[in-house]
């Protein structure tokens, strides 16, 4: 298989920093029907966690996040890349990114442990739709 690259969207909310609350708020989601095709979490400091949420259906995120009182910044724009691990799996996304003369402003990667892998790519707002140019989507 081949990478795929696609264009997501991302929401970010903050919960408190204690046990069970990242599972509060996906169990939410999950019973509003809402399918992620990604998740993280960060630390803000001593008391909040920074939850950044990729949601497969945006405005389903919208209506149904503003229902239940969800405070949701976003959507932003990123780039979901998936495909076959294998070494340098990346090398030629980056090296389109770097021939259009884009900054990469952050990433996340995993690989599933069974030959694929899933890339998250974040750009300023400015550097967005060069990077998607140079990555064709």
């Amino acid at each position: 298989m081949a990478s795929k690259v696609r264009r997501v969207s991302y929401f970010h909310t903050a919960v408190q920093d204690r046990p069970g609350e990242a599972y509060k708020l996906l169990s939410q989601l999950a019973e509003f029907g809402i399918n992620l095709h990604a998740v993280t979490a960060i630390p803000m400091g001593p008391l909040r966690t920074q939850l950044t949420l990729f949601p497969e259906d945006v405005s389903k995120m919208e209506s149904e996040g503003k229902k239940a009182g969800l405070s949701l910044d976003g959507p932003y724009p990123a780039l979901l890349i998936q495909g076959d691990d294998e070494p340098g799996a990346l090398v030629g996304v980056h090296e389109r990114l770097f021939q259009a003369n884009v900054n990469v402003a952050a990433a996340t990667g995993v690989a599933d442990g069974g030959g694929h892998y899933g890339y998250v790519l974040y750009f300023r707002p400015e550097d967005f739709e060069k990077a998607a140019a140079a990555l064709e989507v």
